[in-house]
């Protein structure tokens, strides 16, 4: 049996290259599952592989620093080129970017280069088609009315670079960038928001707080067909709905909460904890810790940013000991859980439970 030791020493000692060993350990994993090998229960996560990751992509960031610092020298400079120093060093970033995705991503199939330079690509997309199709004096002025093309346009470049180089974490951004470019569209249609509460309480009576809401949904269940395609977690598809999983649930959660924490009722914190147990029970249940994280942390976020109410502070309280309960109990309650769920329900799209195997 080849371990990942074996597979590092042969990449030493020139027998295989590191994209060889990183096929060979891909295609192990295929067989076995990519489960076998952690914790039961565990939900593979991937930041980087190893330091050199690191080390390559804190070279990128400095690079990036320094291709800014160069085209700000510029714009400085010449301040009548703005414009066309925006597209010309955007297109020859955007190429720039592109090489190194084919090495680094396709050549070496590194993970943190990959998310760094997915970033990269969608920040330079974004400058670059609003240096190219916005009005940037009306843009400083706050008439946004000219942004919704350019960063479409970004979004469909960023889609266009995760079919080439399916960069689960590209996925995340594309969902971020379809919810700024929502809020963008009900912004020039229905005028910009003027507060917080504005853009994102249902009470307020305008489009923002719907738009999330519906929006979330969507990449909730594109996440789930994700996720229902590799209900082993053994492909990128699994990976690819991790990072959906991570945007939809503040979405979802954040008109939510929001509208709850603003009502002075007593009920309403009642009410939160109620719908955070609903997120609990199906992130149980479809086997995603990155769900309930990702909803219960921003609800976190939320209370101690902007609420600072008593029923607050008890919510918090009470959702860490709750946090700490699933972690310890998660596979044992998920078994009761899919126990019970009624035969219509595809479980075999569903991750297996270890539990039901083990007493099999």
């Amino acid at each position: 049996m080849i371990s990942q030791d074996d597979l590092r020493a042969s990449v030493s000692a020139g027998i295989v290259t590191e994209a060889q060993a990183a096929a060979l350990m891909s295609l192990a994993h295929s067989r076995s599952g990519a489960r076998e090998n952690l914790a039961p229960g565990d939900e593979p996560f991937e930041l980087f592989k190893g330091f050199n990751e690191i080390f390559i992509v804190v070279g990128m960031l400095i690079l990036a620093v320094g291709w800014v610092g160069v085209v700000t020298f510029v714009v400085t400079n010449d301040p009548l080129s703005l414009k066309n120093t925006l597209i010309f060093s955007s297109l020859f970033a955007a190429a720039s970017l592109w090489g190194m995705s084919e090495y680094f991503i396709r050549r070496r199939r590194m993970v943190a280069p990959a998310i760094a330079l997915s970033i990269m690509f969608a920040i330079n997309a974004a400058y670059g088609f609003a240096g190219a199709f916005s009005e940037l004096f009306m843009v400083a002025q706050g008439d946004n009315s000219s942004l919704p093309l350019p960063f479409i346009l970004a979004t469909l470049a960023l889609f266009a670079y995760w079919l080439r180089f399916r960069v689960p974490f590209a996925l995340a951004l594309i969902a971020l960038a379809a919810f700024g470019v929502a809020i963008l569209i009900a912004g020039n249609s229905s005028g910009s928001p003027g507060s917080t509460e504005e853009l994102f309480l249902l009470s307020a009576g305008g489009p923002f707080a719907f738009i999330t809401l519906a929006l979330g949904l969507v990449v909730f269940a594109i996440a789930m067909m994700f996720d229902m395609s590799d209900p082993h977690r053994v492909t990128r598809r699994s990976a690819n709905g991790f990072w959906l999983h991570v945007v939809a649930a503040p979405a979802l959660v954040n008109t939510i909460a929001l509208s709850l924490l603003d009502n002075d009722a007593g009920w309403s914190n009642s009410l939160l904890v109620a719908v955070l147990t609903l997120f609990a029970l199906v992130a149980i249940i479809i086997d995603r810790r990155s769900f309930l994280i990702a909803a219960i942390g921003y609800t976190v976020i939320l209370t101690a940013t902007i609420f600072d109410g008593d029923g607050a502070v008890f919510t918090v309280f009470f959702l860490g000991i709750v946090l700490l309960f699933l972690g310890a109990r998660w596979e044992n309650i998920r078994a009761r859980l899919l126990a019970l769920l009624p035969g219509f329900i595809p479980l075999q799209k569903l991750p297996p439970s270890h539990v039901a195997k083990a007493s099999s």
